[in-house]
């Protein structure tokens, strides 16, 4: 039998402090910033390229930066949520990722590529204790054999903030790009440096707004009265244990690996997607045009999430997740042996059943595993690295292959799904029974 239900939530009196569906309410707003700051990536990928004149590989050190902050502090943001609690690292992740989004004005003014990687950073790192805390927190919101349809729910808001976020780039970031590689080089020095400078001064106003924003959630969340959750950390477990421990459990193994290739597949096929689109091959658009295909990846994202949500409370989850991936190792074949129409439409679909994928794999992940579900959780968000790493490797192939085949890659990634699906997100025997 799986561990015990989550009681409910009591005050210091024994009294209920707020209502579960009260609470996922409110704790999905979180998710819906961290999905609007993670998919804006896909827009300053494009406007640094073009501004520090970069190869791929090398635009891909945004991604490198922002998703390798995942692997250096996740565990370092465990030790912080097992220290403050779900609510209070809610809160500290959002006054982080607030100081790392204002860092973008400094390094705007330095016109430094590096300055820019550093903010990054930082951002990420706020992001990587939200998502520590609030994965494990939503899952355990509620009865255990519904948390993949919970979770699921709270990522379609995730989902709902990257959907908007490439059109709030296009507008805001690229908006103001008005001259092609070709255009820049052909001006003189003195125009090309001014011409740099504005374009790299474009981001500033976007993220110091969303600081504000985030140091404004931070407080909103700060006096909420959120469900304090304790019985199903370690906190209510006197045994410490550890992230080996975790490990044994085979469907934890395979879910790290899960992680570790569904997030490096999905950020890789929108971090690619404006450059891609915009080859005269497949879209011939601009890149302000293209980020609108970009929304609609990650708008499809969306929909998957509330139909899946719905759908994962009479289907087996395990079954969902290996079919959807199935259809995207077919729909990355079609985009790499086709161009035109085509191949723009099968690679933006993807989005679609992109969608259940985190959420599903991540609830599996954590399955019936009592106290161990903190040490488990700081796993999975340190897999969430597949998303510097995948990317990283599809550059490296997209300057010596060319972009259109590189998509190869995520295409690999898909294929382990299928397989964590089908078999390795199945519990051993020796899955912990109890808290």
């Amino acid at each position: 039998m799986a561990f015990a239900p989550t009681p409910q939530p009591q005050t210091s009196a024994g009294a209920p402090v707020v209502n579960t569906r009260v609470a996922l309410a409110v704790v999905t707003t979180i998710f819906f910033m961290w999905g609007f700051l993670t998919c804006l990536n896909d827009i300053l990928i494009p406007h640094l390229k073009a501004v520090f004149e970069l190869n791929y590989a090398r635009a891909m050190l945004v991604q490198f930066t922002f998703f390798g902050a995942y692997f250096l502090m996740s565990l370092p943001a465990g030790r912080l949520v097992a220290h403050l609690g779900y609510k209070k690292g809610i809160v500290a992740g959002l006054v982080i990722a607030g100081i790392g989004a204002l860092g973008f004005w400094p390094a705007a003014e330095l016109r430094i590529y590096e300055a820019f990687l550093g903010a990054l950073f930082v951002l990420a790192t706020g992001i990587t204790v939200l998502q520590v805390a609030a994965n494990p927190y939503v899952a355990l919101l509620g009865p255990e054999q519904t948390s993949s349809s919970r979770l699921t729910l709270a990522q379609a808001l995730n989902s709902l903030g990257t959907a908007i976020a490439p059109i709030f780039g296009g507008l805001l970031i690229l908006g103001n790009t008005v001259k092609s590689a070709d255009q820049i080089a052909a001006l003189p020095a003195a125009e090309q440096l001014a011409y740099r400078a504005q374009e790299a001064q474009a981001v500033q106003g976007p993220y110091v707004g969303l600081g504000i924003a985030l140091f404004l959630l931070a407080v909103f969340v700060f006096l909420f009265r959120l469900p304090a959750l304790t019985e199903t950390t370690e906190q209510a477990d006197p045994v410490k244990h550890t992230l080996g421990e975790a490990l044994r459990h085979r469907h934890v193994l395979f879910g790290v690996l899960g992680i570790f290739f569904y997030v490096g597949a999905e950020v890789a096929i929108g971090s690619f997607l404006v450059n891609y689109l915009s080859m005269p091959n497949i879209g011939g658009f601009t890149e302000q045009e293209a980020t609108h295909y970009v929304s609609a990846y990650w708008t499809m994202a969306m929909i998957g999430r509330f139909a899946g949500s719905a759908i994962m409370v009479k289907f087996s989850p395990r079954k969902l997740l290996a079919i959807f991936a199935a259809v995207n190792v077919v729909l990355l074949a079609m985009t790499m042996l086709t161009e035109g129409q085509v191949a723009v439409y099968s690679v933006v679909a993807t989005g679609l059943f992109n969608s259940i994928m985190f959420p599903t794999i991540f609830a599996l992940g954590i399955e019936r595993l009592g106290p161990l579900t903190g040490k488990a959780s700081s796993l999975l968000i340190m897999a969430i690295v597949g998303g510097a790493i995948i990317p990283y490797l599809q550059g490296v192939l997209a300057d010596s292959i060319g972009l259109h085949h590189a998509f190869i890659l995520p295409l690999l990634c898909y294929g382990y799904i299928i397989f964590y699906g089908l078999s390795g997100s199945r519990p051993s025997a020796s899955a912990v029974k109890g808290a």
